[in-house]
């Protein structure tokens, strides 16, 4: 048989037969991906709404407060890329997976207080013995500062 000929019947066997589709197992895999990529958005989403806010809480900051927000906006942002930006009673925080604030900032404004503070939750992994400090208060934010909150927010998250 020539190879024209084995081709065009290659051909036709191909088109004579019917193809059964997906397996069960094929969609269920398509079904909880596409489950899979809408969660994602649904987060990335809320990741940015969350960031947009707790920018926004730190724009409408009196100096110096807003600068030292804006620090650590960005230390937390780099040592725990994990962490989503939010508000929390109005200041930033940074979140966990589960939604609940692990750090936060606390202007000095917002209390009439004599200084910021930068504090964690109970959700920071920070246990350490019977007693370890929660919250810093903060008058300025110095390089030294902003090593030690990098090394604490990793520990928190970790």
């Amino acid at each position: 048989m020539s190879q024209k000929k084995e081709m065009q019947k290659s051909a036709k066997t191909t088109i004579n037969k019917k193809s059964k589709g997906f397996t069960d197992e094929e969609r269920a895999a398509m079904k909880a991906r596409a489950q899979e990529l809408k969660a994602e958005a649904r987060a990335n989403k809320d990741r940015a709404e969350g960031e947009k806010a707790a920018l926004a809480a730190i724009a409408a900051m009196k100096e110096p407060d807003r600068t030292m927000a804006k620090r650590l906006h960005a230390v937390i942002k780099d040592s725990a890329p994990t962490l989503s930006p939010k508000t929390w009673y109005g200041m930033p925080a940074y979140a966990n997976k589960d939604g609940k604030a692990v750090c936060f900032f606390r202007d000095r404004q917002k209390f009439k207080e004599r200084y910021s503070m930068f504090g964690f939750n109970d959700s920071a992994n920070l246990d350490e013995g019977a007693m370890w400090p929660i919250a810093f208060a903060l008058k300025e934010l110095t390089a030294a500062d902003e090593e030690r909150i990098a090394a604490l927010v990793k520990k928190a998250v970790g």
